[in-house]
């Protein structure tokens, strides 16, 4: 339960938009103990989606596997996107940016 607080707080962090941009859309759906989705998109090119599923609820194997992806253009108009899986084997994006 604490990674999936730590997660949330990121989430939140990682979703407030920059003062020059507004937000378009922002759905979020917390399905109880077991899981969220969320996706989120604003007015300067990010996109974030986002689902969290809790696994083996109640036993000594329960673990969270969070997957989404952001895309986002950087400052000098450089388009990025990045893909990621975060579960018990640890975060593993992947992006044609990031090296093999």
């Amino acid at each position: 339960m604490k990674v999936f607080i730590a997660i949330a707080a990121l989430v939140a962090v990682c979703i407030a938009a920059p003062p020059d941009a507004t937000v378009l859309k922002n759905e979020l759906e917390n399905i109880g103990v077991d899981g969220y989705t969320f996706d989120v998109e604003t007015s300067d090119g990010l996109k974030r989606t986002e689902q969290g599923v809790l696994n083996n609820i109640g036993t000594d194997k329960e673990s969270l596997k969070v997957t989404g992806s952001i895309k986002w253009v950087d400052l000098d108009g450089t388009p990025y996107s990045l893909d990621f899986v975060a579960d018990e084997n640890g975060f593993q994006p992947t992006g044609a940016h990031l090296p093999h």
